[in-house]
């Protein structure tokens, strides 16, 4: 086991390394999050003019009053409260019933309570300190906690409500539902790892693990990939260096992820594998059958998955307007390409098509749109979801055997291989020459004269890619020590063979 931890860390070492010693790209950044506030990817489309920033070609009057500060707009405020529902949706109970009916029956209730648990867990824990660690200005790595108890947001004195930037000039939208919203995506990353020790782990190692985990490796990711201070800021190339300054690390690297790529999939999938490493293979593993107990519960959670997806990534583009209608069209398209190359896949390498690989497939091109949906064109994200199919297919199968860890539901082979696959593929298909949106450039409001280069923006995201890696790799590792020391990370053996329903939770999934 832990042979198998030095080769990862080692690996994940020196692609972390090159990425470090290579300079920023902050001239034309991609635009990531904004949380005084912000955003997840900078939108192609034609801004709204700056209301402060009157014509150049008319006097500035002898007095002018102050600008009126930007005013929430309701169908965008009404599309984000929606989208937030939606990453609800495929979190409690879309996430929750595909992993629920992939564990063996004795084990469906505990899996569907880690999820549940694990997003309430979460959600309490944004609300109080994670939000303003993520999404507030201090550092490239950590936020501060200007909204500690998301204080500052509404101002009984004024009787006002704080407002959160978008992506384009003069464009808010309530802070509050940037908190919900940014909220969710925290609870389901964390609620993604326990699919890879799912049927061994004790229920209150996983809830001491997520709060550490959250806390040292999920905001110090989304700060560091999606914070910055906002397009409003930007009027010339000083003000343009000087707020890319303030912005968190990879941000500064240019390094583009539209709804989470490197921040949700490669992190918690990382996660998961150092702890089906470190917990250890479920007893009987390889020997005794641990097929699904119902793949009907399955396709459900998948769909669910797939329509809460929506408000995932059309949802990052934080207004209802054209790059909302991209990702939204991308993440149909790519999911489908994605579901047809791994059938067919499957169907070629094993015989025959099944449930199970239509329903890993769909997720499969889901994850690795994720970083791209806003960013690609549709035939980008065809390209990107057929890839996907194929790539995921090898990793829950040839990459499995490599590691040779036993990682219950795949949740790296999908989400890792997928996030990986996707980070990558964003800076290839992302490009103007290929029918992407390329680089918006603020301080001109418009898109970035620059040639765009392919190269150069895939090792831009590949030290995104192996950032993320390392750190949550480092952040895990030291969690799950520090859980089982104090906790115990594993249940006894006759526990786990009787089931976790039972000896965790007291209580059965199905009667008779």
């Amino acid at each position: 086991m832990h042979k198998n931890i030095t080769k990862l860390l080692a690996g994940i070492a020196c692609l972390c390394a090159f990425g470090v010693a290579t300079p920023s790209f902050a001239d034309a950044p991609a635009k990531t999050e904004a949380a005084t506030t912000a955003a997840i990817a900078a939108p192609a489309v034609t801004p709204v003019p700056d209301a402060a920033a009157p014509a150049a070609a008319a006097p500035a009057p002898a007095a002018a009053a102050p600008a009126a500060a930007p005013v929430a707009n309701k169908g965008d405020t009404s599309f984000m409260m929606i989208s937030t529902l939606l990453v609800i949706l495929m979190t409690i109970p879309g996430l929750a019933l595909f992993y629920g009916g992939l564990v063996r029956s004795k084990n469906m209730l505990s899996v569907l309570m880690q999820v549940f648990m694990v997003f309430a867990l979460v959600i309490v824990l944004w609300c109080i300190y994670g939000y303003s660690i993520a999404f507030t200005e201090k550092t490239a790595f950590f936020g501060g906690f200007d909204r500690l108890f998301l204080n500052g947001i509404w101002d009984p004195a004024k009787g006002t409500f704080a407002a959160a930037a978008t992506f384009s000039k003069g464009v808010v939208i309530p802070e509050f539902v940037f908190v919900a919203f940014q909220g969710t995506f925290a609870a389901i990353t964390c609620a993604l790892i326990v699919g890879a020790f799912a049927e061994r782990a004790k229920f209150a190692a996983v809830l001491a693990f997520v709060v550490l985990w959250f806390t040292f490796a999920y905001l110090p990711a989304a700060h560091m990939v999606w914070f910055w201070t906002g397009p409003d800021l930007i009027t010339n190339a000083a003000t343009s260096a000087s707020e890319a300054l303030k912005a968190g690390w990879i941000w500064q690297k240019g390094a583009l992820d539209f709804a989470g790529g490197t921040v949700v999939h490669i992190n918690a999938a990382v996660a998961g594998l150092v702890g089906a490493i470190m917990i250890g293979k479920r007893v009987g593993y390889g020997r005794e059958s641990m097929a699904p107990h119902s793949l009907t519960m399955t396709m459900i959670g998948a769909s669910l998955l797939w329509v809460g997806w929506f408000g995932f990534n059309a949802g990052s583009s934080l207004e209802a307007g054209d790059v909302a209608a991209l990702a939204f069209v991308n993440t149909l398209l790519a999911t489908a390409a994605a579901t047809l190359s791994w059938v067919f896949g499957e169907w070629i390498s094993k015989g025959k098509p099944s449930m199970l690989g239509g329903a890993s497939g769909a997720v499969a091109g889901l994850v690795a749109i994720t970083p791209a949906a806003g960013f690609v064109g549709p035939m980008g994200g065809l390209v990107i979801g057929l890839l996907a199919g194929v790539v995921c297919l090898w990793g829950v199968n040839g990459l499995k055997r490599l590691i040779g860890a036993d990682d219950s539901l795949d949740v790296f082979g999908v989400h890792g291989v997928g996030g990986i696959l996707g980070a990558l593929l964003t800076g290839v298909f992302a490009a103007p020459q290929l029918g992407g949106q390329g680089i918006f450039d603020y301080v001109t409001n418009k898109m970035s004269a620059d040639p765009y280069s392919i190269g150069h923006q895939v090792w831009v995201q590949a030290q995104a890619v192996g950032t993320t890696i390392l750190w949550s790799a480092l952040v895990s590792l030291v969690a799950y020590k520090l859980v089982d020391i104090v906790i115990g990370l594993r249940v006894p053996e006759e526990e786990e063979r009787e089931g976790l329903d039972i000896t965790s939770h007291g209580e059965q999934a199905y009667h008779g």
